[in-house]
């Protein structure tokens, strides 16, 4: 199939077969939310404080383990240019965090955490960080969840017939924080359940096959909707319908036999 380029006519049949599904489950970022969502809106606002909260929180014991887990992240960092939160002699000695001051760790780790951020790097300890700097912003009404204006209608309809889930690689608490203060108001009495790559990674088809058993429902049952078609080719392999989801700002892509929808209504 040919490219689909934003404003062009959706060119398949049968999609209304998801009208019968009880599973409806969905990625975020370029599905029901912006692909710019986290780089324009969660990322900055992380990098803008992350020095006032690590100031104000690094002596809570939640904060200090993530701490904790980045400097053993950096201690592993071989042949890289990454910031040393320790000193050469020190990582020599085997010193520990409480070997130096709190506020030299403090901008050390920093510089490492930013130098994670500018290479977009999986760090475990940089997603923990950033996810409580997110839950202050959400908390406090700073941040909001953008998301398409069809997507609430959409929760609202598939919900009075079936279950709406979520998949996404960000955390299952990032995803409740963002679907619990959208710009639409709180989404999540919506939503019956949160998946994220703990329950495994989205481009294998077992990782689909897991979430319909945990929701109860046969993957025959399940549409799963994304804007990454090889996702979407695992999700096919379980079992599942399948749409690609073309929204603004998308990339085009080869649809690779899944239908395609600019929106969700009708569905």
């Amino acid at each position: 199939m040919g490219l689909l380029r934003h404003g062009e006519a959706v060119p398949f049949q049968n999609v209304n077969r998801a009208t019968s599904s009880k599973l409806y489950l969905l990625d975020v970022e370029g599905t029901v939310a912006p692909l710019t969502l986290t780089a324009d809106q969660l990322f900055p606002y992380a990098r803008k404080h992350f020095a006032e909260f690590l100031e104000k929180n690094s002596n809570q014991r939640a904060v200090g383990d993530d701490l904790l887990l980045l400097l053993e992240e950096n201690l592993r960092e071989g042949g890289t240019d990454a910031p040393r939160i320790l000193p050469a002699k020190e990582r020599a000695d085997g010193a520990g965090v409480a070997s130096i001051g709190g506020s030299a760790l403090r901008e050390r780790a920093l510089a490492y955490l930013l130098w994670l951020m500018d290479r977009d790097r999986k760090s475990t300890a940089l997603k923990s960080l950033q996810g409580k700097i997110w839950k202050a912003g959400f908390e406090s009404g700073e941040l909001k969840g953008w998301l398409f204006e069809d997507v609430p209608e959409a929760f609202r309809r598939w919900s009075a017939t079936g279950k709406v889930a979520i998949y996404s690689s960000g955390s299952v608490e990032a995803q409740k924080l963002l679907f619990g203060h959208t710009v639409f108001g709180d989404l999540r009495p919506l939503i019956a359940s949160y998946f994220d790559t703990r329950t495994g990674p989205k481009m294998e088809s077992a990782s689909y096959a897991a979430i319909a058993k945990a929701i109860g429902v046969a993957p025959a049952e399940a549409v799963f909707f994304s804007d990454v078609v090889k996702e979407l080719d695992a999700a096919r392999e379980a079992g599942m319908e399948t749409r690609l989801v073309m929204r603004e700002g998308n990339v085009a892509v080869e649809a690779g036999g899944h239908e395609r929808v600019e929106r969700f209504e009708g569905i």
